[in-house]
């Protein structure tokens, strides 16, 4: 497990990396952290809601019956399901909802399909349970959901597969023909399969998209969702898992999903989240302005010469690395004062990843360290 996230903690512990990337004059495209002060609405719903109504206000707390009820309306309203309120588990966030489910419903030696470039947990989340991550992979620049590779991949031991739509890091939506396709191949696989939908970034949407989740083609399925891309405030962790009306067993994997949180080390939200859910609910960065950053980023790198994908949805760009090393290049663009997380951290090596929670002022910073960059390869200065 170590060895699959190097690439993610040589990032993380390059404690020098990590002091020229958080300089005043730096450019930080690495992670989904606001750069930017955080929407007034998340500390007005935290101040109203830390004053005790009662002696239970802060005791243990599973999920809670009124954050679950904001749960249901809103899944009702923007996926269209009506999911039944003892089918949602309050968690922290999705990698608590993701945590909890793979662990509610994995044995050892069980195989989890994955699609490939991934957010990576994925993989060392499959591994803690004991079981096999089996990789497939998406073909860039397109992203198209690989139906038929998944198809030959599937074994009497494949018992989930995860598929995350709008996608990190790609950006990419998956459409209703794709979904179509996918659960016909699930229903032949040789073994029952749940789908395990993150969507985290469903409200994160350009060009007047709309979402629509996996959820609705596949009867084992569990929706994940956070409100930390939403509200872009990571560090304030609470989400759910909804499990599908229509999933066989729900009874005893309502069971299996509660004994998952606890032994998990308490995956439920605190308290204080659960109860601001409903002001919460209403707040949302401003995703227009998002979609004008994109388009100002990608229009200006695409007319560098870099190779950029226009994302659908989510905070993310995919630019094609210049050079074949994607972690020369990095460290080439941080020589410029611009700093992004090379392809390899996502399985993906010559590409390199920007995040859009940059702000404006720092996005028209960049594009001269990105020109210099890419200039100095076009002089042959390839060091």
């Amino acid at each position: 497990m170590l060895d699959y996230l190097e690439p993610v903690l040589s990032q993380v512990n390059d404690l020098a990396l990590e002091r020229r990337a958080t300089q005043p004059d730096a450019c930080d495209f690495r992670f989904g952290n606001p750069q930017e002060m955080p929407l007034p609405q998340i500390q007005q719903a935290l101040t109203k809601w830390a004053a005790p109504k009662n002696k239970d206000w802060f005791a243990y707390k599973f999920s809670d019956p009124q954050a679950v009820k904001v749960a249901v309306e809103s899944l009702r309203r923007r996926v269209g399901i009506d999911f039944d309120a003892r089918d949602i588990a309050m968690t922290t966030g999705a990698f608590g909802a993701l945590a909890s489910t793979l662990r509610a419903i994995l044995d050892p030696g069980d195989e989890v399909i994955y699609l490939s470039p991934p957010w990576f947990f994925y993989v060392p989340m499959i591994l803690s349970c004991g079981a096999t991550p089996v990789r497939v992979d998406f073909n860039p620049p397109r992203f198209e959901l690989p139906v038929e590779a998944i198809e030959s991949h599937l074994t009497a031991r494949t018992r989930a597969i995860i598929v995350n739509t709008p996608h990190n890091p790609s950006g990419r939506v998956l459409t209703a023909g794709e979904l179509e396709r996918l659960a016909g191949v699930l229903e032949r696989a040789p073994r029952p399969v749940y789908l395990v939908s993150d969507e985290s970034y469903s409200r994160i949407l350009f060009d007047g998209r709309e979402h629509l989740s996996p959820v609705r083609f596949h009867d084992r399925s569990f929706l994940i969702y956070t409100y930390g891309k939403t509200l872009l405030a990571p560090g304030q962790r609470v989400g759910y898992v909804a499990m599908s009306p229509t999933m066989p067993d729900r009874e005893d994997l309502r069971s299996a999903l509660l004994v998952s949180q606890a032994a998990l080390g308490w995956t439920f939200p605190n308290a204080l989240m659960q109860y601001a859910m409903g002001d919460l609910e209403q707040a949302s960065i401003d995703v227009i302005a998002m979609q004008r950053r994109r388009d100002r980023i990608v229009e200006a790198l695409t007319e560098m010469g870099y190779e950029a994908v226009r994302p659908e949805g989510t905070f993310y760009v995919m630019v094609r690395s210049p050079l074949d090393d994607d972690v020369a290049f990095m460290h080439r663009l941080a020589g410029e004062g611009v700093f992004v997380l090379p392809g390899r951290m996502f399985e993906i090596p010559g590409w390199f990843r920007i995040s859009l929670t940059a702000n404006d002022v720092m996005v028209d910073r960049s594009l001269a360290g990105f020109e210099r960059a890419i200039a100095s390869i076009r002089t042959g200065n390839r060091r």
